[in-house]
């Protein structure tokens, strides 16, 4: 082949390469990778059919740049924690606000199919909650303190089981997602079941005010980051079921590579939400505006990182 005409067949991925080494710019790894590959393989062509050309020269200069950027990042890997937070790991959940938004509904949803089947069966709550719990939860609204429940255990020893057990539910949603998504459904599906019974119960004993503003305070991000652990379920169930130009297997590993990213993602919050139940919920005392302070503070901040701040990412890339 020609040098002109080798130049002009690859010059694009050559450039966009370019661009992202000298720019930063945040791509997939796996396609980074590929471009790697690519601009090494081109090098090594035009050593030995353009030896000392333009082309060669370029290619040369464009491995050199990848070479120092790799070990630049080598050196800046104490930042990396921090980078994949604040930058890697939003831009690239964006395109899986699809999974999301499924995993969202389908939780609405049942909460919804649970706050109704308690309305129509009164033995529903106990079924789904336990007849300990019910009866436990009856005794403290007779005492006057619907929410003891809170207060029981040491805040500390709270903070860590409601911790561990959190992210045990997460990764339960997200490996049967394996199951080609159907389990991940079924995690979500049973775990929205009992908030919407649970929430109908207190509003039967004309007390949901009460259990909002108390339940929520730790629940609106608790309940959020399980949301996003369903997505992460999806994501790899879904690379199963379509595995689109890849082999299956193939699909599924980078399935399983995205779901760990955004399973990831959520242990902070997870720990932020154990925090609040074991330290905070406790005080049921606490007056109605700090509860509303604090759950709408929550709230704002999962809207921000998982949905709004991805998009501006990713439009500020794209352009």
């Amino acid at each position: 082949m020609r040098e002109a005409a080798f130049a002009k067949q690859n010059k694009d991925k050559w450039l966009k390469f370019e661009s992202v080494l000298r720019n930063n710019i945040q791509i997939d790894p796996d396609e980074l990778s590929s471009l790697y590959v690519e601009v090494t393989d081109h090098l090594s062509y035009a050593q030995t059919f353009y030896p000392n050309s333009n082309t060669a020269n370029y290619l040369n200069s464009l491995s050199v740049l990848a070479h120092q950027k790799i070990y630049k990042t080598k050196r800046e890997s104490r930042n990396r924690f921090i980078t994949f937070y604040t930058k890697e790991f939003p831009l690239f959940f964006a395109k899986y606000h699809k999974q999301l938004v499924i995993s969202f509904v389908t939780f609405l949803l049942f909460s919804i199919v649970g706050a109704y089947s308690a309305t129509t069966d009164g033995d529903f709550v106990r079924l789904i909650m336990g007849n300990g719990y019910v009866n436990m939860t009856l005794a403290n609204i007779e005492k006057g303190d619907p929410m003891a429940v809170y207060k029981k255990m040491e805040a500390l020893d709270m903070f860590l089981g409601i911790t561990i057990n959190n992210i045990k539910v997460a990764l339960y949603a997200f490996t049967l997602g394996v199951f080609l998504s159907i389990g991940t459904l079924a995690i979500l599906m049973r775990n929205a079941v009992m908030l919407g019974s649970f929430q109908y119960f207190f509003y039967d004993k004309g007390l949901l005010w009460e259990s909002a503003r108390t339940i929520w305070i730790h629940g609106t991000i608790e309940i959020s980051v399980i949301i996003v652990a369903g997505c992460a379920g999806l994501v790899l169930g879904n690379s199963i079921l379509f595995p689109g130009t890849y082999t299956r297997l193939q699909s599924f590993v980078r399935g399983a590579k995205d779901g760990i990213k955004i399973l990831i993602s959520t242990i902070p919050f997870f720990i932020i939400a154990g925090f609040l139940e074991g330290f905070v919920t406790r005080h049921t005392e606490m007056p109605d505006w700090l509860a509303i302070l604090i759950i709408s503070g929550s709230l704002s901040l999962i809207l921000f990182y998982y949905v709004i701040y991805p998009i501006k990412l990713k439009r500020k890339h794209e352009q």
